[in-house]
């Protein structure tokens, strides 16, 4: 399945497989110390730390679907009136980062295991891929339904993709480190990616074949630090006539904030809109919420 030469999968690094016969492909992630330097910028509550090293298992799964250089991923899930307003994780080139914007006092109100209807409400969930040899944007927005951000992924893609995905992720959290991993399975009916996919249906023999043997995997095993991926996908499908598997890219923490890129941003702005924004120093205090941090511009 693999080459003897090739180092094993293990933490904070993407695999990709495919089924050729099957008409499925997969990805698979495990986030260790990545995931621990980003949860590590704010002192979120369990809950929330939970939630978000999911949706960060999501991003990097969905993200590595892209096929170009510097194209992005957005995941964004928000509401009016949830205890969170907003969770928002994106991923470009192996950078991967989320921010959760909460109201702590009606979250601890909630207990220690809330649903994602009593964190979300009424929200939605939005996708979106920037394609950077296209410029262009595509975004699909569903309900925020279901018990997991996984789940809701999985509606997005049939519903706006036509595509059947099946995801699983699963986290381990401790006061002190998170591992969280993942994997996602799609069937691509006829063939290549990218043509028109007239047949595809959740019941469809191949797939329903593809997504039970899946499904299947355990919790334990997404997120098991001796386990590698590889041997994972192999416990999976291997009664499978063939499986080809490729390491993707390694991830890490990628928060793009920096002087240059906001005093890039804030020349956009005429002079009075800068004026505004400055304080009594005569400083513009940007707040980057992905690694709180604050930044001092001085713009003219």
């Amino acid at each position: 399945m693999t080459e003897q030469d090739q180092p094993s999968t293990g933490f904070d690094r993407l695999l990709h497989f495919t089924l050729p016969h099957r008409d499925a492909r997969g990805r698979a992630v495990r986030l260790g110390p990545v995931l621990d330097t980003i949860l590590s910028a704010h002192s979120y509550p369990a809950p929330i730390r939970q939630m978000l090293a999911e949706a960060l298992v999501v991003t990097a799964l969905l993200g590595s679907l892209l096929k170009d250089e510097d194209s992005q991923l957005t995941l964004q899930a928000q509401t009016q009136d949830g205890v969170v307003d907003l969770l928002v994780c994106d991923y470009r080139n192996g950078e991967l980062r989320g921010y959760v914007r909460h109201d702590r006092a009606r979250l601890d109100e909630l207990g220690p295991a809330p649903s994602l209807y009593s964190l979300f409400g009424e929200g939605f969930l939005a996708i979106t891929f920037d394609l950077a040899a296209t410029r262009q944007r595509y975004q699909g927005v569903v309900p925020l339904e279901g018990n997991s951000l996984a789940e809701a992924c999985e509606t997005y893609f049939f519903q706006s993709e036509q595509v059947p995905t099946l995801i699983r992720v699963a986290v381990q959290s401790s006061a002190s480190d998170c591992v969280a991993g993942g994997m996602l399975l799609q069937h691509l009916p006829e063939g290549e990616e990218g043509r028109e996919r007239l047949h595809a249906q959740l019941d469809h023999p191949e797939w329903e074949h593809v997504a039970i043997l899946g499904g299947s995997v355990k919790p334990e095993e997404l997120t098991d630090p001796a386990l590698d991926l590889e041997t994972v996908i192999w416990r999976l499908f291997h009664e499978e006539r063939e499986i080809r598997v490729e390491q993707g890219s390694a991830l890490e923490r990628g928060c793009r904030c920096s002087v240059a890129h906001y005093c890039d941003v804030l020349s956009r702005f005429d002079p009075e809109a800068r004026a505004e924004m400055r304080n009594d120093a005569g400083k513009i205090i940007v707040d980057c919420a992905f690694c709180s941090r604050e930044f001092d511009i001085d713009l003219p």
